[in-house]
C-alpha cells in the first residue's frame, strides 16, 4: 500500500503547479465503452457505496439519538422534488449514487442501516453525512469510513452465507465501488488550523490519504476490483463554507488549497495500487474542475443562482434548512431548478443529474482512465 512518506513525496513534487490532467495516457483505457468486455446478461453487477453526505441515503437516521440538529435530512423540506418526503438524502430529491444505480439497472440502493431484508446482489449504500476517512471526525455523530469497511464486511459474510463461497466472491469481484469522502476531514483541519503553511497541509493531506489507501487495500484484500471515485470538489466555494469563515467576495482560499492537494494525492496513490494489484481497476470523476465551472459560468448549465442555496438562512441562505425540523426561521425558495445548491452544502437534483451523467460515460479528460459505464462493463479476471 501507498506508505505516508511516498504520497508526502509525490506531494510535493507536484506543487508547482499542482498538476490537474489527473490521467494522462493511460495504457488501459480503451478508448469507447463499446470495446470493453460486457458481462454476460443474467449476472448483474452489484454497486457497493461509501462516503459523506454528497452520497448519504439515509443511514445517520438510523443512529441513536438521531435529532434533526444532527441529520436536517430527515425532515422536511428534504427530498421535496422526488420522493416527496425526506429520506435521510441531503437533496430536493435523489443524489448521485440514485442515478449511477439507474443506469446501471440497479434498484435505487437502500441505506445499509434501514431495517428489513436487503439483496445484497445489487449492494449497497454505507454513506454516512460527516463521515470522514478518519475516525476522529465527527465521532459519534456519522460513520467514520472504517466503520463503512467494517459494514461492508457484514456484508460480504451474508454474501457467502446466502450464496456460498464462489457465487459470493464473484459479486464482489464485479462489483464496483463508488466512494466520495475526504471534505469532512479537510473542515475539521483547517477549523483548527485555517493558517496552517503547505508544508502542514501536505502532512494533513498525507494521513488522510494514507488511511484511505489503507481502506482500498482491505476492500480489495476482501474481492473488490473496481474503484470509481469522485475526488474533492473546491470545498472553499460551498456556500456553508464561505458563510461559516465570512468570505463575502469568494472562496475560502485555505479549503480548496486542501482539495487541490488531497486530488493529486488520490491520484498519485490510485496509480501506486493500480501497479501493484492484480486486476485493480478505478475510475476518478473531476468533480473540482465539473463544480467551479458550474460556480463561475451557472448560466451554462440552466442556472440562474449559483451563490446563495434554496433553502436555509444567513449570508448566503447555507445553514438551518428545515429550521431544525420547523423550530427556527428559514428561507425555502420557490423554484428549486433555478438553484445549483439545494442547501449550503448539496447540490439540487437537477444538479445531480449530469454530474452523475460525467461519472457514468464522462470523456478521459473529466472521468478516467476509466468511467463507471466501462468499470461496470469490464470483467475482472483476477
Amino acid at each position: 500500500m501507498a506508505s505516508l512518506s511516498y504520497i508526502v513525496y509525490v506531494l510535493a513534487s507536484l506543487l508547482n503547479p499542482v498538476n490537474f490532467f489527473l490521467y494522462g495516457h493511460h495504457s488501459q483505457y480503451t478508448g469507447s465503452s463499446n470495446s470493453s468486455i460486457e458481462h454476460d446478461d443474467q449476472y448483474k453487477v452489484a454497486l457497493f457505496v461509501f462516503g459523506d453526505s454528497l452520497f448519504e441515503a439515509g443511514n445517520n437516521g438510523y443512529l441513536a439519538n438521531v435529532t434533526t440538529e444532527l441529520d436536517a435530512a430527515i425532515a422536511w423540506p428534504y427530498g421535496e422534488t422526488f420522493f416527496p418526503y425526506p429520506t435521510g438524502r441531503f437533496s430536493d430529491g435523489r443524489i448521485v449514487p440514485d442515478f449511477i444505480a439507474k443506469y446501471a439497472k440497479l434498484p435505487m440502493l437502500p441505506p445499509y442501516l434501514q431495517p428489513g431484508p436487503h439483496d445484497f446482489t445489487d449492494g449497497c449504500n454505507f454513506a454516512s453525512a460527516g463521515a470522514g476517512v478518519l475516525v476522529q471526525t465527527n465521532p459519534g455523530r456519522s460513520i467514520s469510513l472504517p466503520a463503512q469497511l467494517s459494514f461492508f464486511k457484514d456484508v460480504r459474510k451474508s454474501l457467502q452465507q446466502k450464496l456460498g463461497g464462489l457465487k459470493a466472491k464473484r459479486v464482489l469481484r464485479e462489483a464496483v465501488y463508488l466512494i466520495g469522502i475526504g471534505g469532512d476531514d479537510y473542515f475539521d483541519f483547517y477549523n483548527d488550523f485555517p493558517n496552517a503553511t503547505e508544508s502542514l497541509q501536505l502532512e494533513a493531506v498525507a494521513v488522510v490519504v494514507g488511511n484511505l489507501s489503507i481502506i482500498l487495500q482491505e476492500i480489495y484484500d476482501s474481492g473488490g476490483r473496481k474503484f470509481a471515485f469522485q475526488n474533492a470538489e473546491p470545498l472553499g466555494c460551498i456556500p456553508y463554507r464561505r458563510q461559516e469563515h465570512n468570505s463575502i467576495e469568494g472562496c475560502v482560499e485555505g479549503l480548496n488549497s486542501l482539495a487541490r492537494l488531497h486530488n493529486t494525492a488520490l491520484v498519485s496513490v490510485l496509480k501506486e495500487l493500480e501497479s501493484q494489484l492484480l486486476g485493480f481497476k478505478y475510475s476518478i470523476f473531476d468533480y473540482y474542475n465539473s463544480l467551479d465551472d458550474r460556480l463561475r459560468n451557472p448560466a451554462k448549465y440552466g442556472f440562474t443562482n449559483a451563490t446563495y442555496a434554496c433553502c436555509g438562512t444567513g449570508l448566503f441562505r447555507a445553514a438551518y434548512c428545515g429550521g431544525d425540523n420547523g423550530t427556527k426561521p428559514y428561507e425555502l425558495c420557490n423554484d428549486v431548478g433555478d438553484y445549483l445548491w439545494f442547501d449550503g452544502s448539496h447540490t439540487t437534483e437537477i444538479a445531480n443529474i449530469p454530474i452523475a451523467e460525467l461519472i457514468w460515460s464522462g470523456t478521459p479528460n473529466v472521468t478516467g482512465p476509466y468511467n463507471v459505464k466501462q468499470l461496470f462493463q469490464q470483467v475482472s479476471a483476477y
